[in-house]
């Protein structure tokens, strides 16, 4: 799976907006700066997440970007289905459905599984947990689990 330097830069953008003190609407330039994204490709993703309902912009001075919904509640999974679509996407098929020939015949189940441990971290770990910096014990394992095998791998 690769993921994408917009999904990246959005998921960021979103652990910014939920730091917002008592839930102030943050403007663009200040999310960019922070973040280290270029202005107009983050107004372009901002648009992709308003439009997913994630979050909500309020015009004029004291205006900015707000989270649509408690840190808790958003998912970086949603954020994943904004801006990128479905979360393992074989040829844009349903899974439940895709069926191939032998030798290939097992392979449906290796795509399922794919998407499986995908969801198992990105739909439990929340946007709040992302700028707590307190991810699940779940992710921790795997994360440590994937950093001793790529040491074991270069050393």
């Amino acid at each position: 799976m690769r993921i994408s330097e917009r999904v990246d830069n959005a998921v960021r953008s979103m652990a910014e907006l939920a730091t917002a003190e008592g839930g102030q609407p943050m403007k663009a330039d200040t999310i960019a700066v922070r973040q280290n994204i270029s202005l107009k490709y983050l107004i372009d993703i901002l648009r992709d997440l308003k439009r997913a309902e994630l979050i909500r912009s309020k015009r004029g001075p004291d205006g900015g970007f707000t989270l649509s919904r408690p840190a808790s509640e958003i998912t970086l999974a949603d954020v994943f289905r904004a801006i990128d679509g479905p979360l393992a996407d074989v040829h844009d098929l349903s899974l439940r459905g895709l069926e191939y020939t032998p030798p290939a015949d097992a392979l449906p189940q290796v795509w399922m599984a794919i998407r499986a441990s995908l969801r198992r971290v990105l739909e439990t770990v929340s946007v709040a947990d992302l700028a707590s910096g307190e991810l699940n014990d779940t992710v921790i394992e795997l994360a440590e689990e994937y950093r001793r095998d790529t040491e074991d791998r270069h050393s």
